[in-house]
């Protein structure tokens, strides 16, 4: 209750700032020039200078500038190489730390894991404030509006209970995970993680084999199955900001499909594997403990529903998080209020520990791949990208291990270099919508490489361990990532952005 109300009066806050400032309530998409000014379907693309040396004014994204372009100084202060060495110092942290038995309890301790990311990232966010304070100023509210997403989506979805549990057979895992890749495109990866983790944890409590479920349930529920809109992933939702189309991404359909028919067919055999390989008491427990879906908690979903409209209909910061916050508030005070809702979270377990995970671990990384951004923004050029398959796996190679929303827009403004074109707007059609399609894919789909890639990979494997599940270590997932996902990006890649002429349609 307490919290709930907590949640309310900040959101009561961010109500009077944005009043007080004079922010419009929907953000500014910017100005789209004529389809006729960008290069056609066949045209060479002409490589000019890059973005940062175009310079100029830009679109707001949600009342900031994203991309820190029109001479706000990221283009004139370049930080040493040695600066990124916080920034991997975190990411082996995160990766070793739970692998050591003396260390691993200590780590597992969000105030700890807490007080690595201020040694790690304090001191980085002061040197990058001495000379290029915009930046800090700007990844500050990145990492607000990142964190109050999130923090909607898993109080409002956390209320909403799926009861019942059902047999776990590989069809009903797969029809599950199929139920959560539709979802993600329409209510967030977060959104349908949160909602349908739970019931598929629950299903799956009678089985000794289950890591593997929830292995794919983040490759295909928390990644790639929020490809299709802009509120599955907030990369497609910043390029939705800077004009390209709510519906352009639906060209991505065919790639969504055929990513799911391979992943979806590798799981069915693997889940077939190991449910052959259950002992005859557990598959005979399951059967026994057979229970029906219903859902409880309902109200929650208006409360969800409202995080997803505000988002689609680019509600400046900071009336969006002001949203996110009464949304959450009222929900916890619903559940405090109403004896149905409080039954929701409690048969959900649900609890605070695997956003403060995600918080106090994405602080760290947040300041700390400050440097890494810089120095990829101002020579990423020299990369020598101008292939949309150089796009694809440049923009998710870094999207793997830095936030995949500047990632994107750090190769959107090197497409744009690349092309000649001027607003993210042009990208859509010609031979530049490959390259669009590319950076689009590359960041959503090689989220799901690591742990880190995408915030709904932590809290999913934190609920999931917490339930009782031994996931794999990060190196471990990354290992299971780089066999079954990278063979098939690859073929997406050559197939839809090499072979094919992109789009399809």
């Amino acid at each position: 209750m307490r919290t709930g109300v907590l949640l309310l009066l900040f959101s009561v806050v961010l109500l009077i700032i944005g009043i007080s400032t004079g922010v419009p309530f929907f953000a500014d998409k910017g100005t789209t020039k004529s389809h006729a000014e960008s290069p056609g379907k066949g045209d060479p693309i002409d490589p000019s200078s890059s973005a940062a040396d175009r310079g100029g004014e830009h679109e707001q994204a949600g009342g900031h500038d994203p991309q820190n372009r029109g001479g706000h100084g990221a283009a004139r202060f370049v930080p040493p190489i040695p600066a990124v060495l916080p920034f991997i110092g975190i990411l082996l942290i995160i990766a070793v730390f739970p692998l050591v038995p003396r260390i691993s309890h200590w780590w597992e301790n969000n105030r700890n894991r807490l007080l690595v990311s201020i040694i790690l990232g304090v001191p980085v966010a002061i040197y990058i404030y001495f000379n290029d304070p915009h930046q800090v100023s700007h990844t500050a509210l990145e990492y607000f509006q990142f964190l109050s997403l999130l923090a909607g989506l898993f109080i409002t979805a956390g209320g909403i209970h799926v009861s019942g549990d059902l047999r776990a057979t590989p069809l009903v895992n797969s029809l599950f995970l199929l139920v959560g890749y539709v979802l993600a495109s329409v209510i967030g990866t977060t959104g349908a993680a949160m909602v349908l983790i739970y019931p598929v944890l629950r299903t799956n409590r009678e089985r000794h084999f289950v890591a593997h479920t929830v292995i794919f349930f983040i490759f295909l529920v928390c990644n790639t199955g929020g490809l299709l809109s802009p509120i599955g992933d907030p990369p497609l939702f910043l390029g939705y900001l800077r004009g390209i189309d709510f519906f352009w991404f639906l060209k991505l359909t065919p790639l969504w499909i055929l990513n799911g028919v391979l992943l979806f067919a590798i799981y069915y055999a693997i889940d077939a594997y190991y449910y052959a390989k259950e002992t005859s008491y557990d598959v005979a427990l399951d059967r026994a403990e057979v229970e029906p879906l219903r859902m409880i908690g309902g109200t929650n979903i208006v409360l969800l529903l409202s995080i997803v409209v505000s988002v689609a209909l680019s509600v400046s910061t900071p009336f969006r998080e002001c949203i996110m916050y009464a949304s959450s508030g009222l929900s916890l005070i619903y559940s405090d209020k109403s004896a149905v809702a409080r039954d929701a979270r409690q048969k959900n377990q649900f609890n605070f520990h695997a956003i403060l995970e995600v918080a106090a671990v994405f602080a760290g990384i947040f300041a700390t791949m400050m440097p890494a951004l810089i120095l990829l923004r101002v020579r990423g050029a020299q990369l020598g990208v101008d292939h949309p398959v150089e796009f694809f796996y440049a923009t998710g190679l870094f999207s793997s291990f830095l936030d995949n929303a500047p990632t994107f827009l750090v190769f959107l403004e090197l497409g744009l270099g690349v092309t000649g074109l001027s607003h993210a707007a042009e990208l859509q059609v010609g031979q530049a919508a490959a390259i669009l399609g590319a950076i689009s894919a590359g960041a959503v789909f090689m989220g799901a490489n690591t742990y880190i890639g995408n915030a709904p990979n932590f809290m999913v494997r934190s609920i999931s361990e917490a339930q009782g599940v031994k996931m794999p270590s990060f190196f471990g997932f990354m290992l299971w990532a780089i066999v079954i996902l990278l063979p098939i990006f690859t073929l997406l890649a050559v197939l839809f952005f090499w072979v094919l002429s992109f789009p399809l349609f």
